[in-house]
């Protein structure tokens, strides 16, 4: 019996083998916010409502950093609907007061009162649309009839309502308040929905499995993983806000006297309207430029968190 010594042929070997099924794992991973960021950076609208929005944020914080101008320690009727001049860029109001300092003050008022109003509605809607969407059941049935009467009552008449009726205490907390308190429905409705969405999916499920309760999943994988269109509807909300304020203290049931916005100094130059028109297109300006900011970023944002919208583009 013979034994084959002869060795076998191996293929001499090229180089390395191409690297076809390598997986590139340096890279960081996708996510909603991530790309959402890639493309909030690349169109200039979101740097020019974020710039303005900016601008008033500082204006509201540090306003004499805008101008060293009393709003209302300076106000000579000397200077009634006077014309711009050295140091007082854009006139006077009709009892004599700088109308730039007044803007800038004003912003403060009416930012506080929008962020407040905002930040007692979005909580309020947080709190019904998330135990309403994750319990289900009759606390959803009970917390969406509520739901329907709140949206069913127009906010800004209910807020004129309540200040009326709280006519002795018309500050900054009373009329925030008077919002935010009506105005939570629709945050409400969102939020439930997008609870409805999350509660299925794999990693809730996974979560219960570990044994963890349902109100810590809640608290600590759900909510955080329905918050963006919160994130959105909270920008469009404090712009409508800041409209609510200025219309309530144009009417005259907003703020009290005494207290700057451009609600009041819009509804005070009224009456002058024919002979100093300025005094109220500025203040109006302001309303109108920082509405508009806080709508076009609550809108690019909503487009950059939304992939369908991103695919369109």
């Amino acid at each position: 019996m013979s034994v084959d010594n002869s060795s076998h042929f191996v293929a001499p070997v090229a180089g390395p083998a191409p690297a076809t099924d390598a997986v590139r794992v340096s890279g960081k991973p996708a996510s909603l916010w991530r790309d959402g960021w890639r493309d909030l950076r690349r169109r200039p609208l979101f740097w020019i409502s974020l710039a303005v929005v900016a601008l008033v944020l500082l204006m509201a914080v540090w306003p004499t950093l805008f101008t060293q101008t009393p709003p209302n320690d300076n106000c000579q009727l000397a200077n009634s609907n006077e014309g711009p001049t050295a140091g007082h860029p854009l006139g006077f109001t009709f009892q004599g007061c700088d109308i730039y300092a007044r803007i800038v003050w004003g912003a403060r008022t009416s930012l506080s009162v929008g962020l407040l109003s905002t930040i007692i509605g979005s909580g309020i809607g947080l709190i019904m649309g998330a135990l309403a969407g994750y319990y289900g059941g009759w606390l959803d049935a009970l917390l969406s009839r509520i739901g329907d009467i709140f949206f069913s009552i127009p906010y800004v008449l209910a807020a004129v309502i309540v200040m009326t009726v709280f006519s002795q205490y018309r500050n900054v907390f009373t009329l925030a308040l008077a919002i935010g308190g009506f105005a939570w429905a629709s945050t409400a409705r969102v939020v439930r929905a997008e609870i409805l969405r999350v509660r299925q999916a794999e990693f809730v499920t996974a979560s219960t499995a570990l044994g963890l309760s349902r109100f810590r999943i809640l608290l600590t994988h759900v909510i955080p993983n329905a918050i963006a269109p919160l994130l959105v509807l909270t920008t469009l909300s404090l712009a409508a806000a800041i409209v609510a304020e200025a219309t309530l203290t144009f009417l005259g049931v907003g703020l009290g006297d005494g207290i700057m916005s451009w609600g009041a100094d819009i509804s005070k130059a009224q009456s002058s309207l024919r002979i100093a028109p300025m005094s109220l297109i500025y203040p109006s300006i302001a309303l109108t430029v920082t509405v508009l900011a806080f709508i076009m970023l609550g809108e690019l944002i909503r487009d950059a968190l939304d992939p369908r919208a991103r695919a369109s583009r």
